[in-house]
């Protein structure tokens, strides 16, 4: 999984200046989505600290979005979020950390449906680079979505998995959460990310409207 091998290639010049802007809209979307879906609960930290943005610059880590860049998967700066406004805490915790991968995928699916509907006049007036715009998105999309679901702390796997943990075992989650990002750079770093990655970016494949005339995608993303 990646997207290595195309800045290696001839036109590499070209396939970054064709998947930056996806990576500026999947990373500023799903932070949006985050802050909004906290505001919708009770919670207006985001937007007083101007991150209810999308403005890519608000939401930007460097070392996220360059390995979302070249690789596929990667994250952005949090928004910030306090918990103490959430009036069903549990809950809300699940729908906020769930709400940023669901705008990604809701990006990928609108991409999706667009070529499904205008596909064959898309590429007759863009031809291949028009074509690889939107598999540039739909991948990214996707790719942000499928590593942020992944159940190590900091990710946003991590906080739908607690919201379903018995009051029991919140004790080795807070131990997780301590060394998570050391983990989790030592599973990226080593390659077995691809484990846990996989699998879940498959799943969310099978979310997409592909149609029989788009069935191609599954084995180009």
């Amino acid at each position: 999984m990646g997207l290595l091998r195309y800045f290696g290639s001839r036109n590499g010049v070209l396939m970054f200046f064709m998947t930056l802007p996806a990576v500026l809209w999947a990373i500023s979307f799903h932070e949006f989505c985050h802050g909004y879906a906290a505001k919708l609960v009770g919670d207006p930290t985001a937007e007083r600290q101007g991150r209810l943005s999308l403005n890519p610059l608000a939401h930007f880590d460097l070392m996220g979005a360059l390995l979302l860049l070249f690789f596929g998967f990667g994250w952005a700066k949090p928004v910030p979020i306090n918990a103490r406004y959430f009036r069903h805490p549990k809950r809300d915790i699940f729908l906020v950390s769930l709400a940023g991968p669901a705008g990604n995928v809701l990006t990928a699916i609108v991409c999706v449906l667009f070529l499904r509907v205008f596909g064959s006049f898309w590429f007759s007036l863009t031809g291949q680079a028009g074509l690889l715009v939107f598999l540039m998105m739909i991948r990214i999309n996707m790719g942000l979505a499928a590593f942020n679901l992944i159940p190590i702390p900091p990710l946003d796997g991590s906080k739908v998995l607690y919201s379903f943990l018995p009051f029991r075992y919140l004790h080795h989650y807070h131990w997780l959460e301590q060394y998570g990002i050391l983990i989790l750079f030592a599973l990226i770093f080593t390659g077995v990310i691809d484990v846990f990655f996989r699998p879940i970016f498959h799943f969310l494949l099978t979310l997409l409207p592909l149609g029989r005339e788009l069935n191609f995608l599954r084995y180009v993303l």
